[in-house]
C-alpha cells in the first residue's frame, strides 16, 4: 500500500513510502536504488536482524532508536556494509568508506579508496 509518492517516469521514481510490506514482495528482496522506504513492523531486534539478513542483499542499513544499546548490537548482528543509527542508509561523509556484502557487491569506495583502485602502487630502489 503506497502511503506516499506518486507514479515513476520513466527510470525515475519519486520518493515513495510504503506500508504492508510482505517479506516475499519484490519492493522487499531487490535493491532499489531510489528514494522508496518500507513500513515493516517487528517484536523483537532479533525477528528484525534475521529478515534483514535473510535478503542477498547488504549494503546498508539505517536504524532509528532511542537505545544505544540496542543499535550497538543490531550493528554487531546485521551482514551489512554499514550500519547508520538515527540516519538514512545514504548518509556518510567523503572519508567513509562506502560499500556492501553478499550480493550489493564487495570492496569499499570513496576517496581513499578510489585513489587506491586508480593507482599501480610500486617500488623505486635506487642505490648510489
Amino acid at each position: 500500500r503506497q502511503l506516499a509518492g506518486g507514479p515513476r517516469s520513466g527510470a525515475v521514481v519519486p520518493p515513495t513510502l510504503l506500508a504492508g510490506v510482505r517479506d516475499d514482495m519484490r519492493v522487499t528482496c531487490s535493491e532499489i536504488f531510489g528514494p522508496v522506504m518500507s513500513i515493516v513492523p517487528f517484536a523483537t531486534l532479533e525477528e528484525a536482524t534475521t529478515r534483514v539478513n535473510a535478503t542477498p542483499y547488504g549494503l546498508a542499513t539505517g536504524i532509528f532508536t532511542n537505545r544505544l544499546g540496542d543499535a550497538l548490537r543490531a550493528a554487531r548482528l546485521l551482514e551489512v556494509g554499514g550500519v547508520h543509527v538515527n540516519e538514512t542508509s545514504s548518509s556518510r561523509v567523503d572519508g567513509m568508506p562506502y560499500g556492501g556484502s553478499k550480493d550489493s557487491g564487495f570492496g569499499r569506495e570513496g576517496p581513499h579508496y578510489a585513489v587506491r583502485e586508480m593507482t599501480e602502487e610500486r617500488v623505486v630502489s635506487i642505490t648510489n
